[in-house]
């Protein structure tokens, strides 16, 4: 029997050879440009599952909170009837007609920027007519004194600022022009592949289906399948025109990638960011949502009941006046 010890008689996995990885194919801008088009596509789809994942919490948001958000839209729009009709009763004073007014346009204005609703009419109706507010009177300003020393610093940071922002506007400007337009790609792609240039059967066959998919991304105006036919392409000998569309594009890509970022961001932390949460955490914000909702409703309903008698109406607006609110 022929044993062995696997710990003795195997080699160790350091003195194995490793075969080293093998190099990128193409010039170092080559390389380069096909990274930047990985990295913007890697970019699009994260972007694409996080837009989703948020479509996907908005409409589970607004399946739960949706009838609740309805009924106190219902119940600030019930609002409108007894404070309009108030307007028109002798029984108030001037300056409660200027307070119902404010309540009728900080509803509508509610009813606006919380829920999205069109009462452009109400704002219309009850917005202040020009002229009838005092002007505040003006009052002259001093003239600003001019600094005997100015700080040679600031000024230079300042120019350095606007360099700055030169700088930028050059590169989106840059950006704009090299992938808002497919001619100057479809010329460079159309020069390195056209069938009628190559002698070689083989490789002119190849080349005209080549040419036929760069004709029809190029007629479909389709800036991505041109890129990527250009990062597939690798010229025996690139000259330098080559080379220098290839960094120029490079540099565009790189620029869309911040661009990207900087929605993945604003996705992630700006306004809709109450949508990103998950789990746990975005139950509890649904329940508190849901409360506010349902207590806001509830108390709108009993408003509406209060303010069909005058007195009623009378007396919350003193409540508000007493409390320092204009809204309700």
């Amino acid at each position: 029997m022929n044993l062995h010890n696997p710990a003795t008689d195997l080699p160790a996995a350091n003195s194995l050879p490793v075969q080293a990885p093998a190099a990128a194919p193409g010039t170092p801008a080559q390389q380069a440009f096909r990274q930047a088009i990985q990295d913007v596509e890697n970019l699009r789809e994260r972007l694409r599952e996080l837009e989703e994942g948020q479509a996907e919490a908005r409409r589970r948001y607004w399946q739960q909170v949706g009838p609740l958000a309805q009924t106190v839209v219902a119940a600030r729009r019930g609002l409108f009837a007894p404070l309009e009709e108030a307007l028109l009763l002798p029984y108030f004073s001037r300056a409660e007609h200027r307070q119902l007014e404010e309540l009728i346009l900080s509803n509508a204005r509610s009813l606006q920027n919380r829920f999205g609703e069109d009462v452009a009419d109400v704002l219309q109706r009850h917005a202040p007519k020009s002229g009838t507010a005092a002007e505040p009177e003006e009052r002259p300003q001093p003239e600003p004194r001019a600094e005997a020393n100015p700080d040679p610093g600031q000024t230079k940071r300042q120019g350095k600022s606007k360099k700055a922002k030169a700088a930028e506007k050059a590169a989106l400007e840059e950006q704009q022009k090299l992938l808002g337009n497919t001619k100057n790609l479809y010329r460079q792609l159309a020069r390195a592949n056209h069938p009628d240039l190559e002698r070689d059967p083989v490789l002119a066959q190849e080349k005209t289906v080549r040419m036929q998919q760069i004709t029809r991304a190029y007629e479909a105006n389709d800036l991505y399948t041109l890129l990527q036919l250009l990062s597939e392409h690798v010229p025996g000998g690139p000259d330098s025109e080559s080379e220098d569309l290839l960094t120029r594009y490079t540099q565009a890509l790189r620029q869309q990638q911040d661009e990207l970022k900087q929605r993945m961001n604003e996705l992630k932390y700006g306004t809709s960011n109450a949508f990103a949460a998950t789990g746990k955490k975005q139950e509890a914000e649904l329940r508190q949502v849901k409360r506010h909702l349902r207590a806001e409703a509830e108390y709108l309903q009993r408003v509406e009941q209060h303010i069909q008698d005058p007195e009623g109406l009378r007396d919350l607006l003193r409540q508000l006046a007493a409390e320092g609110h204009d809204t309700i």
